[in-house]
């Protein structure tokens, strides 16, 4: 059973909005949907919810996962939740393995209004630095592919000024189907600024820590996910893809760490974990990376720990992605034995299972992988609630979202707590901190 959750924050300020949820026929998916850019694109050619039978280990995972469908859960039982378009679910086949619809029921998709649209989101930044001048900064670290400001939110007890102080990044929204994510951001935000000075472990955190929080990496995704009347079930960005109808690159599979090296992404811009053209290539990807390689001074990066937020699945991952090794020439013992020990510490308070990211199945060109072995960040990935499609999937009812991101809570905080020295959860600050 999870441990007892810590409370929930005061309620949010912000508007809400109107959602429905479309049930999803595979073959039958709205236009637009996932990996099909074009508004003419073929409804039988769209991507849909299936069920994947027959998949025992993580290399059976990762076979199916070089298909190009995005594998969205695995299941208790082994099964598998996967977005896949009507020509994978003919590869998967091929390949051996059941495939059956697992389009929602209409009872399951019901109107929701509580979550953050990307306007709301930058409102709620706004007023957040308005409120906090001594405890919040934000800055616009470049722009998306339809114009966009990028944000990034700073809060630290002096946020105009660099200080030499370890720093924490927190990201969202990589993938725009998962607006719970947008939610954890403001969570955070409103926890470290409504908890200073009347929360002991919180002030004494954001006196000696800078943390940043990217809210939405991905606005344009997510304001078009919740365009019109229902979700569009939309994973990537919005970015044309020369010389395909198919709009979008997977953010999480562009990152410039073997990126495409080893059947963890797709080359197909129609595939919803299209890699992008080259390492980079994403518009978003690009400015992101470009912020945290800004973070360096005088050849040493300045952010120490990262949590990427996700859902869905209750999963702490740690690198890398790309291997199933645990140690290799990118990651030695204690290397590894950080990352495992504070994965596991974080999952305790929450109550998610912590694994390698290759225990679920092989990708390629995540940040995850990325953070680690570029820039030297001790890093994360949180598959956030739900742990079944059964509890909303990607759309759970908005009436979780104050227990789900209290949920994180101390995971934040202990993140927070070790990252002066991440070795220190293993005992070895003294070789690696002085």
């Amino acid at each position: 059973m999870p441990p007892p959750r810590p409370h929930s924050p005061k309620p949010r300020r912000h508007t809400a909005f109107r959602k429905t949820l479309a049930p999803l026929a595979l073959g039958t998916l709205l236009v637009g949907t996932l990996g099909v850019g074009s508004a003419a694109a073929s409804q039988e050619e769209d991507p849909g919810p299936v069920r994947v039978s027959g998949a025992e280990n993580a290399v059976d995972r990762t076979e199916i996962a070089r298909t190009g469908v995005s594998i969205d859960l695995v299941e208790d039982d082994g099964t598998l939740l996967a977005t896949a378009s009507p020509g994978e679910v003919e590869e998967i086949t091929d390949l051996g393995y059941g495939v059956a619809d697992a389009s929602p029921s209409v009872e399951a998709m019901h109107p929701d209004d509580g979550y953050t649209s990307y306007p709301e989101v930058v409102e709620h930044v706004e007023g957040l630095v308005a409120e906090y001048p001594d405890l919040a900064h934000s800055e616009v670290y470049g722009q998306s592919h339809e114009g966009r400001d990028l944000v990034a939110v700073r809060i630290s007890d002096d946020p105009g000024v660099d200080q030499d102080e370890p720093e924490v990044l927190f990201t969202h929204s990589q993938h725009a189907r998962e607006p719970l994510t947008v939610e954890m951001a403001v969570h955070i935000m409103d926890m470290l600024t409504e908890g200073y000075g009347s929360d002991e472990r919180i002030t004494e955190l954001v006196d000696t820590r800078e943390i940043w929080i990217v809210p939405n990496a991905n606005p344009d995704g997510t304001e078009y996910d919740q365009s019109g009347d229902t979700w569009q079930n939309w994973r990537k960005t919005r970015e044309p893809n020369e010389g395909s109808d198919a709009l979008g690159t997977d953010m999480n599979r562009n990152w410039a760490h073997e990126w495409g090296c080893c059947g963890g992404s797709s080359g197909d811009p129609e595939s919803s974990t299209y890699r992008g053209h080259a390492p980079e290539s994403a518009t978003e990807v690009e400015a992101l990376a470009d912020f945290v390689r800004s973070r360096e001074v005088d050849g040493e990066q300045q952010i120490t720990t990262a949590i990427d937020f996700h859902t869905f699945g209750e999963l702490v991952l740690w690198p890398f992605g790309h291997t199933y090794d645990e140690t290799t020439d990118g990651m030695n013992q204690d290397e590894y034995d950080t990352h495992q020990a504070l994965g596991e510490l974080m999952a305790g308070s929450n109550g998610y299972t912590p694994q390698q990211s290759s225990d679920l199945y092989i990708t390629d060109g995540s940040i995850n992988d990325w953070l680690w072995a570029d820039q030297g960040i001790v890093n994360f990935t949180f598959e956030m609630y739900p742990s079944s499609p059964g509890d909303g999937g990607f759309y759970p009812p908005s009436d979780v979202i104050e227990e789900e991101t209290a949920r994180n809570e101390e995971p934040v905080l202990d993140l927070l707590g070790y990252a002066d020295c991440p070795y220190r959860v293993i005992g070895e600050e003294e070789t690696y901190c002085g």
